[in-house]
């Protein structure tokens, strides 16, 4: 049985082996929108100490708004206070403007949630644990006060998938109290299913579906770091592919459209894909190797990976690298090869099934190649049936022409209309 996604250009199918994934219901074009999502459930990425300070009534020095996680401007970063971006009550979360504070204080940030934040962080044995336990307790409450404000969202965050294993069972030992024990400051309790095994699952669902929302990039800076984690009900049924026919593009430091929101996603086609192949996307940055791929597959969801890249990469030495392969195989691509793939990039990727070196293509035309960036190219939506030669990079924002000549840089100014 399969399931129309928004806009029914994907569904939902069964994939044997690989579970629930999403199917392309049509011919899909390079540079086409084929879904937005929008978060159910977001939450601050941001251990609950860096949240503390010396004085009880000041701020948090977080440089990101506590609803909408985009990037606050000077004058609101720091030390810096004002009565219109602080929560009333806590003093401790700021926002950008009156109106996310508003938004905030009837969803996100609900009394409940502003008091058993302000509880948890002076809680002496929880600032003692890891960034990993303190943004899983950042989670439990958003999602708790989720199933208060929206029981319909709630519900859909369960039907994900993920099953409580050893790692989410032993969080759940230490957080389950510590929350059990925020109960009476809110509706939450346990006849609303409040219990260990929903706590359990909970941090399961949240384990294999969260994507997060990274900090902008810089040049400057190899180690992007996280601002935000969201569960995101659509976009979460797309499969790993170490070479993906898809990617993801965020705008959380841009105005969007009058329709949408800063953190939705959009995920947008890398190159023309037949009716009836699903839609992948590449869960880490393209350029990651062979060895920290299958590391995180295996450790953060639960697979190895044996795509043709990985069967290839799988022979190399610990010392080669994506980059260092790619370059090689440019040198001695002469001009009528590079054409020929070119070709076969509009004729159902054809030159995919080549088991030398699956992938050199893809690494020359949609990898970007700025430093410290590793971000993957997609065309820019085409309009009407005219397909765009302008390239964008989902994390960096550079623009490049299909010949290689870069346009411009930067996310601020990019359509993000079909």
């Amino acid at each position: 049985m399969s399931m129309a996604a928004p806009g029914s250009l994907l569904k939902v199918e069964e994939i044997q082996g690989r579970g629930r994934g999403m199917v392309a219901s049509q011919h899909l074009k390079a540079g086409q929108i084929v879904l937005r999502d929008s978060p159910i459930l977001l939450y601050s990425a941001l251990p609950l100490i860096t949240q503390s300070s010396s004085s009880t009534s000041s701020a948090s020095t977080s440089c990101f708004c506590d609803h909408c996680f985009g990037t606050l401007p000077p004058s609101l970063q720091g030390d810096s206070s004002s009565s219109t971006v602080l929560c009333p009550n806590c003093c401790h979360h700021r926002f950008c403007s009156s109106s996310c504070l508003s938004k905030a204080l009837n969803s996100s940030h609900s009394s409940w949630v502003c008091q058993a934040l302000s509880r948890l962080r002076a809680n002496s044995l929880l600032l003692e644990q890891p960034l990993e336990r303190q943004v899983q307790a950042n989670f439990l409450i958003a999602a708790y006060n989720l199933a208060y404000i929206s029981p319909s969202d709630f519900q859909i965050m369960l039907s994900l998938q993920g099953s409580p294993d050893d790692s989410t069972i032993a969080a759940a030992q230490f957080l389950h109290p510590l929350i059990s024990s925020l109960c009476s400051l809110a509706l939450i309790s346990p006849q609303n299913g409040f219990s260990f095994e929903l706590t359990s699952a909970l941090l399961a669902k949240d384990k294999l579906n969260a994507f997060g929302i990274m900090q902008p990039f810089s040049v400057d800076n190899d180690q992007r770091s996280v601002r935000a984690y969201g569960i995101y009900p659509y976009a979460s049924f797309f499969n790993h592919d170490c070479l993906p026919n898809a990617c993801r593009f965020d705008y959380v430091d841009a105005n969007p459209p009058d329709d949408s929101h800063n953190t939705d996603f959009i995920i947008r086609m890398i190159h023309d894909v037949p009716q009836g192949r699903e839609i992948c996307l590449s869960y880490f940055p393209v350029n990651e190797n062979y060895s920290s791929r299958q590391k995180g597959l295996i450790e953060d969801y639960g697979f190895t990976c044996n795509c043709d890249r990985c069967n290839v990469e799988s022979n190399w030495s610990d010392n080669d690298s994506v980059e260092n392969n790619v370059e090689d195989e440019e040198e001695v691509m002469d001009e009528d090869q590079y054409e020929t793939m070119a070709a076969s990039d509009t004729d159902n990727h054809a030159h995919e099934d080549n088991n030398d070196f699956p992938h050199a293509y893809f690494f020359l035309k949609y990898m970007c190649d700025r430093t410290n960036c590793g971000g993957t190219l997609a065309p820019l939506p085409p309009q009407g049936d005219t397909p765009s030669n302008v390239l964008e990079c989902n994390v960096c924002g550079k623009l490049k022409s299909d010949d290689t000549f870069d346009i411009d840089e930067g996310q601020d100014g990019v359509s993000m209309e079909d």
